[in-house]
């Protein structure tokens, strides 16, 4: 089922300037989507990650709505802290890029 925001999008991918923007986004929206279910996966709210992680709940929002680039060490904390451990990978590209 498409929303006005799916449809729009899927007009504005349609010019190659902004689909180009949009694809090199890619992977800093996949790292806050992961950080975002990871944290709802372990059932923990941003002020319960904040108080086993000791980084505040404010710098976890931001980094959660993109507003703010986590370090590597950062992201390491998170995941300590959700009881999980951080896993970056680099994967061939797709032919044609």
């Amino acid at each position: 089922m498409s929303n006005k925001f799916d449809d729009f999008l899927a007009e504005q991918l349609k010019e190659p300037e902004f689909r180009a923007e949009y694809e090199a986004l890619q992977p800093e929206r996949a790292v806050i989507q992961a950080m975002i279910d990871a944290r709802r996966s372990s059932g923990m709210t941003q002020k319960q990650l904040s108080e086993i992680t000791g980084i505040a709940q404010s710098d976890i929002s931001k980094l959660e709505n993109g507003s703010s680039n986590p370090s590597i060490r950062t992201l390491q904390r998170l995941a300590s802290g959700m009881g999980m451990t951080l896993k970056v990978e680099f994967v061939p590209a797709r032919l044609g890029q």
